[in-house]
C-alpha cells in the first residue's frame, strides 16, 4: 500500500464533487480512511478462513499480532490531516481493534472454564493444524491420537456420571450452564476432526488403512458424550430443526419437559467485565447498573402512561385489563397480510404528510410480506422485517392455545405500535441505505444494534410524540411495547450480571408488562440462548434514547429539519451513535478520543 501522504493527495485529487443534479442516493462521500478499511476487513477475512478454529490458541495468537500491527499501523498516520468522515473511521477502527483486542483475552479465560469438560480438545486441534499446513500424515500415529480421543472422552463421561449433584440451587445451576457450553464446544471440535478425517479418508490409502476403524470409534464416543451432556447435564433433548444460528439451544427442548416449558432456556452470564468491554466498545459511557436504573425510571413513566389511556378506556388505573382489551382486537385468520400491507401505507403516508425522513422510490417500491414459519415463532412471536415484513400468524397445524397466544399478541393496535419498526422508516429504509452509503464500514467493523435496532425503536418514539397513534388503544400498544423495551434492558443486563434468572426473567415479562407466557418464553429464549450478543436486547430502548436526544439536540437549535437529521443519519451506516453525533456536529475529536456523551432519557417522559 503506497504511504498515507501520497494516498491522501491522490485521493484528494480523484474525490468528486457532489452536483445538483447528481440524485440524492449516490454516495460521494470520502474519507482518506476507506482503502485502510477495506485492506482490514480483505486480510482479516483471509486470516479467519485460514485460522478457522476460533477457540485455538494459535488462532488467538494470530489474531492478536493482528490486531496488534494494525493499531501501530494506524499510529504512524497523520490524524490531524484528516477530513471529518477520517477521523470518524481512525476513531472507530482503533476502537475495534482495542475491542477485539480485549475480547481475545477475554474468550481465553471463558475457554479456560472448559478445559475440564474437553482435555481432548488440544489433540483434535493440532491434527487440523497439522493438516492446514498439509504436513504429511502417519496413518499409525493418527490411529493412535483418535484412540487417545476416544479415551479421553469416555473418562470425561465418566467422572461426569460419577459426580454428586451438586446440592446448593446455585451451583446446580452453574453446572448445567457448563455443561451446556461444554456440549456445544464437543459439537464443534467433533466437526473439526469430520472435516479432518474426510479430508484424507480414500485419499491416502495407508492412512484410511490405519485410521478409519478406530475414527469410527472416536466418532460414537463424541457422539455419545455430547449427547450426554446435553441430555443429562444440560437436560436437554433434540427436537426439529428451527431457524437458529450456531451456538444457541433452539434446536434443543427441556427432556421430558411439557408443552411451555422454559427450561431449555440456559444462557451464560457473561460477567460485569464482558458487559463494561462491550459497553466500551459501542461508546455507551455508562454503567450495566445505571443502564438498569434508567431503564426502570422509563419503565415507572410508561406505568403512568398506560393508566393515562387505561382511564380514557373506561379501565381506571387497572392498565392490564386495558392491555387484555387490546390483546383481543385482531385480525380474523388470513386478514392479517392486508392488515400489515395497511399499516405499512399508513405509515409511510405519516412520513410524507410530516416531512421527516427521504423514502427513496426504489425502497418504496420493493418491499414485500411473507408469512413466519410456525418453528420461527416460538423464537420470535412478533412481526420481523427487512425487505420483507415476516408476518408472525396462527397456522391451521397450531394447538387452540397456540392459536390464540398468537392472535392476542399480533392484535391490530399491537401491530399498529411495530409494523413501521420493521420496514418504512425502519429497518426496511436502514437496509436500503446501509447497501448504499458508507458499506466499507459495515464489511470492516461489522454493524451496532445501538444503531441497528437504535434506529427503529427511535420511530416508535417520534411517533408517539407526533401523535400517530391517535386512540387510547393504540397508545397501549405502544406503551406496551415500550415497556418491552425498558423489560429488556432489565432482565437481559441482570442475567448477565447473575442477579436473575431464566425463569425469573419470563415471570418478570408475564407479571410487569403484561406478555403471554409462551410469548414471554420465547422472548427469553431469543435474548439469552446465545443467538445474540449480550448487549443487543439492550440496545433497543439506549440506541432509541440516543438518536432521540441527538435529534432534539440539532432540531431544536434549527440547525437541521426533522427530514435533514433522519436523512444523515442513514447516511452515516450502522457506527456507534456517538460518532454520527461527531459526524453531524463536525465535533472535535482526538486520534485518542475516549467516549463521553452522557445522553439522557430525560425528554422521553414528555
Amino acid at each position: 500500500m503506497r504511504p498515507f501522504l501520497a494516498a491522501l493527495a491522490a485521493a484528494l485529487l480523484l474525490a468528486p464533487v457532489q452536483s445538483a443534479s447528481e440524485p440524492a442516493d449516490i454516495d460521494l462521500s470520502h474519507s482518506e480512511m476507506r482503502p485502510y478499511f477495506e485492506s482490514f476487513a480483505a486480510d482479516r477475512a483471509s486470516l479467519q478462513r485460514f485460522y478457522s478454529i476460533e477457540s485455538a490458541s494459535g488462532t488467538r495468537a494470530r489474531m492478536r499480532r493482528y490486531y496488534a500491527d494494525w493499531r501501530a499501523r494506524l499510529a504512524g498516520l497523520d490524524f490531524d490531516r484528516m477530513s471529518q468522515d477520517g477521523k470518524v473511521d481512525y476513531v472507530l477502527l482503533r476502537n475495534y481493534l482495542d475491542h477485539e483486542l480485549r475480547k481475545l483475552d477475554l474468550d481465553a479465560q471463558a475457554d479456560d472454564e472448559l478445559a475440564p469438560w474437553t482435555p481432548f480438545a488440544g489433540s483434535i486441534i493440532r491434527l487440523e493444524e497439522a493438516r492446514r499446513a498439509v504436513e504429511h500424515v502417519d496413518g499409525r500415529a493418527s490411529a493412535e491420537t483418535l484412540s487417545k480421543i476416544t479415551a479421553a472422552a469416555d473418562a470425561a463421561q465418566h467422572a461426569e456420571e460419577s459426580a454428586k449433584p451438586a446440592s446448593d440451587p446455585k451451583a446446580a445451576e452453574k453446572r448445567r450452564e457448563e455443561g451446556n457450553r461444554a456440549a456445544q464446544r464437543v459439537a464443534a471440535l467433533h466437526s473439526t476432526l469430520r472435516n479432518w478425517f474426510t479430508f484424507y479418508d480414500s485419499y491416502d490409502p495407508q492412512f484410511t488403512w490405519w485410521a478409519a476403524a478406530p475414527y469410527k470409534t472416536t466418532d460414537a464416543a463424541l457422539t455419545r458424550y455430547e449427547t450426554f451432556l446435553r441430555e443429562k447435564v444440560a437436560g436437554l433433548k433434540p427436537t426439529h430443526p428451527t431457524s437458529a444460528g450456531p451456538g444457541d439451544n433452539r434446536n434443543f427442548t427441556p427432556a421430558g419437559a411439557a408443552a411451555g416449558s422454559i427450561d431449555d432456556i440456559i444462557g451464560h452470564p457473561a460477567g460485569r467485565a464482558v458487559l463494561m468491554s462491550e459497553l466500551a466498545f459501542e461508546m455507551i459511557p455508562y454503567t450495566p447498573e445505571e443502564l438498569i436504573s434508567m431503564a426502570n425510571t422509563e419503565f415507572a413513566w410508561c406505568e403512568d402512561q398506560m393508566k393515562r389511556n387505561s382511564r380514557e378506556m373506561g379501565f381506571g388505573d387497572n392498565w392490564k385489563a386495558a392491555l387484555e382489551k387490546v390483546k383481543t382486537m385482531y385480525p380474523e385468520p388470513g386478514k392479517q397480510p392486508e392488515v400489515a400491507r395497511d399499516l405499512i401505507l399508513e405509515a409511510e403516508k405519516f412520513l410524507d404528510d410530516n416531512h421527516l425522513v427521504t423514502i427513496p422510490p426504489i425502497a418504496r417500491e420493493t418491499w414485500g410480506i411473507r408469512m413466519m414459519p410456525p418453528s420461527m415463532q416460538l423464537i420470535a412471536p412478533f412481526f420481523l422485517g427487512g425487505e420483507s415484513l415476516l408476518v408472525a400468524y396462527p397456522t391451521a397445524d397450531m394447538t387452540y392455545e397456540q392459536k390464540m397466544n398468537t392472535l392476542r399478541g399480533n392484535s391490530v393496535p399491537m401491530s399498529h405500535a411495530v409494523v413501521f419498526h420493521e420496514m418504512i422508516p425502519g429497518h426496511e429504509l436502514q437496509g436500503y441505505m446501509a447497501r448504499r452509503y458508507k458499506a466499507y464500514r459495515m464489511a470492516a467493523l461489522g454493524t451496532t444494534p445501538f444503531l441497528v435496532e437504535g434506529w427503529s425503536l427511535h420511530w416508535e418514539l417520534e411517533m408517539w410524540d407526533r401523535g400517530f397513534h391517535k386512540t387510547p388503544e393504540e397508545r397501549i400498544a405502544a406503551l406496551f411495547w415500550h415497556m418491552h423495551r425498558c423489560a429488556r434492558i432489565i432482565f437481559s443486563l441482570s442475567f448477565h450480571l447473575g442477579r436473575m434468572t431464566p425463569r425469573e426473567s419470563v415471570d418478570f415479562l408475564v407479571n410487569r408488562v403484561g406478555f403471554e407466557p409462551e410469548n414471554a418464553a420465547g422472548e427469553v429464549r431469543r435474548s439469552l440462548s446465545g443467538g445474540y450478543g449480550v448487549l443487543y436486547q439492550a440496545a433497543y430502548l439506549l440506541g432509541g434514547i440516543q438518536i432521540y436526544s441527538l435529534e432534539k439536540e440539532l432540531t431544536a437549535s434549527g440547525k437541521m429539519t426533522p427530514r435533514e437529521f433522519h436523512d444523515a443519519v442513514l447516511r452515516e451506516n450502522a457506527i456507534p451513535i456517538e460518532m454520527i453525533r461527531a459526524s453531524l456536529t463536525n465535533q472535535k475529536l482526538t486520534r485518542d478520543y475516549v467516549t463521553s456523551w452522557r445522553f439522557s432519557p430525560a425528554e422521553l417522559r414528555r
